[in-house]
């Protein structure tokens, strides 16, 4: 199933998500949640999506890495590089703007696996903006927050 992208200026996008038990995760709802979000990611074309993005405020997010689409849930970000990176960034939550957002070259991520298991991930690809930018989200921050520069898409 597809849900619906909320996009600005939906108040429900800067609201801060919840963190989720691993019971929670597990129950058939969010796994099926889960299932959506990636179809939903995948058919709107992006690389990533937070839970807020499609209705729930749970702390959840889908990332594409390596072609492979995988689910995280209650990402915390333990470890940011000092060393940042300007990249133009777009969302599915704004589709007319991108923005050069500043962020951390590289960051430690521990999240819980669509399982329920911990896990641990250190990045300094392109992967490692993705993820905060998702987990901005879960804030109630968009990259338009953050952005130095907003351009409209042509």
């Amino acid at each position: 199933m597809i849900l619906p992208v909320i996009t600005t200026p939906d108040p429900f996008l800067k609201e801060r998500s919840k963190e989720i038990t691993k019971e929670q995760l597990q129950s058939k709802e969010i796994q099926e949640f889960c299932d959506t979000m990636i179809e939903t990611m995948q058919v709107e074309c992006g690389i990533g999506l937070a839970a807020p993005q499609i209705g729930k405020h749970w702390r959840i997010i889908a990332v594409t890495r390596d072609g492979v689409p995988e689910i995280f849930a209650n990402p915390e970000i333990t470890k940011r590089s000092l060393r940042k990176v300007k990249n133009e960034e777009g969302c599915l939550s704004v589709p007319t703007l991108t923005g050069i957002v500043q962020r951390p070259r590289a960051i430690t991520l521990k999240a819980l696996d669509r399982n329920g298991e911990d896990m641990t991930i250190e990045t300094d690809t392109f992967d490692a903006i993705i993820f905060q930018h998702e987990i901005d989200h879960l804030d109630g921050i968009l990259f338009t927050d953050r952005a130095q520069k907003i351009m409209p898409i042509e």
